[in-house]
Parts: C-alpha cells; sequence; structure tokens
C-alpha cells in the first residue's frame, strides 16, 4: 500500500502535460529511489521559478525582471512584431534563429466554445502598442488550428489602421515531408502558398 505522502507526490506530478498516474508513479519511484539530491534541487528550482518569473510588462512572456532579456535588448529591431499565442511560442522561435525583431505574447487564442474571448486575451493592449509604436510589419504567428486563424483574422482586422504591412507565417508541407503522407489540409495550404524558387 501507497503511503499519503507518495499519494500526493504522484498527483502533483500529474499536473504536468502528459503525465498520467503510472508516468508519475514511475517518476516518484526514481525520485525516491535513486535521485534524492536531484529530487530536492528540483523541489527548490520549482518553488524558486513559481515565486520569482513573472510576465514581462512589455511583450507578456516569462521573465525574471519587469522586462524580459529581449525586449531589453536593443540590438533587436522595434519595427517587426511578431505576435504569438504562449511563451513556449517564443521560445520555439528564438531557437529558429531566424527572427531579431520583437514579441508579443497574446495569452492564449480566441475559442468561443471554451468561452475565450478578445477580452481574456491581451488584443486591446496589442492595438494600444501599435497605435504608439513604429511598427513596419506584423507577423501572426497563431497556431495552424481553426482557433488561431480566427485570432489572426482578428488582429489582422484590428490592426490594420495602424501599421502597413500585416504577414503570417507561411503554413505547407514540413521539411522532409514526403507528399504521400501530407493531409489534405496542409497539402492544400502548400499550394495556394506556393513560393518562386
Amino acid at each position: 500500500m501507497l503511503t499519503p505522502k507518495f499519494e500526493h507526490l504522484v498527483k502533483q506530478l500529474q499536473v504536468l502535460p502528459g503525465v498520467g498516474q503510472k508516468s508519475a508513479q514511475r517518476m516518484a519511484l526514481h525520485l525516491l529511489s535513486k535521485k534524492r539530491p536531484q529530487g530536492v534541487s528540483l523541489a527548490q528550482a520549482l518553488e524558486t521559478a513559481m515565486c520569482d518569473i513573472k510576465e514581462c510588462s512589455r511583450c507578456h512572456s516569462f521573465s525574471d525582471d519587469d522586462i524580459c532579456p529581449i525586449c531589453a535588448d536593443v540590438r533587436r529591431s522595434d519595427s517587426e512584431l511578431c505576435v504569438v499565442e504562449s511563451a513556449a511560442d517564443v521560445m520555439a522561435i528564438e531557437q529558429s534563429g531566424a527572427f531579431r525583431g520583437r514579441y508579443f505574447v497574446l495569452g492564449g487564442h480566441l475559442s468561443p466554445i471554451d468561452g475565450i474571448n478578445a477580452d481574456d486575451l491581451h488584443i486591446d493592449e496589442l492595438i494600444i502598442r501599435l497605435k504608439n509604436s513604429a511598427i513596419d510589419e506584423l507577423i501572426l504567428a497563431t497556431g495552424a488550428t481553426v482557433e488561431g486563424q480566427t485570432t489572426a483574422f482578428f488582429i489582422s482586422d484590428a490592426a490594420r489602421p495602424f501599421v502597413g504591412k500585416i504577414t503570417r507565417l507561411a503554413q505547407g508541407i514540413p521539411m522532409g515531408g514526403e507528399l504521400e503522407f501530407v493531409d489534405s489540409l496542409t497539402l492544400h495550404q502548400a499550394l495556394q502558398n506556393r513560393a518562386f524558387i
């Protein structure tokens, strides 16, 4: 029989995405059996992160300070603003090394079914930023889902009076993908967004 403290640990580990009861039990057993010092370090890192990491007051990504390192970096272009749904999207784009502008994190996407509307996101703040800044290009990097597309169209309509160029990330066949395995919607997008070579 499991102890109440062990069961509590397992239950808390299950808050992580993709971690069910069996995975949480394996993690807990591994930490208790072989990695107690690392488990203590993990607990301390979690406590520090939960208490000290906050939203950047400018872009809404995560930061240790009021302004995140990307917003504070004077080498980045102020004329390009990339709108994403989450801080995870910022991390993904940064890892690509292809973008040297600024970001704005919405905090999700529009989803009427889930009760998420424009007031639940940072869209009003985005429009104020566009009014008060010299943004040459607004890059809408929301997801390729129906909700992501809806969010991009909504923002595009609201932002059009304040920015000259509004673009969307290209969509289509992934690098290394073979046509026979690509779904019809992705293939349709790829044909619609084909480029010169």
